[in-house]
């Protein structure tokens, strides 16, 4: 499970940086290589999962939140 999550993780981390840098928000290299795709908080370990295969193409759309947590 744990394989999955960072795989996850790491496909969405860079359309999450783009969608940041379309705002306006600064994403610096200095703090860039401080991000971990090993964070799990962000995903339900309790339910139903209905895994459906893709062609890996189509990512899902992301969350935006009100507000970012500070580090």
């Amino acid at each position: 499970m744990t394989n999955a999550i960072v795989y996850w993780n790491t496909l969405y981390l860079e359309p999450a940086l783009a969608v940041l840098n379309r705002e306006g928000v600064a994403t610096p290299p200095d703090v860039i290589k401080h991000i971990t795709p090993l964070g799990w908080q962000h995903i339900s370990l309790t339910g139903d999962y209905i895994w459906t295969p893709t062609d890996g193409a189509d990512l899902r759309p992301l969350r935006q939140e009100t507000s970012i947590p500070a580090a």
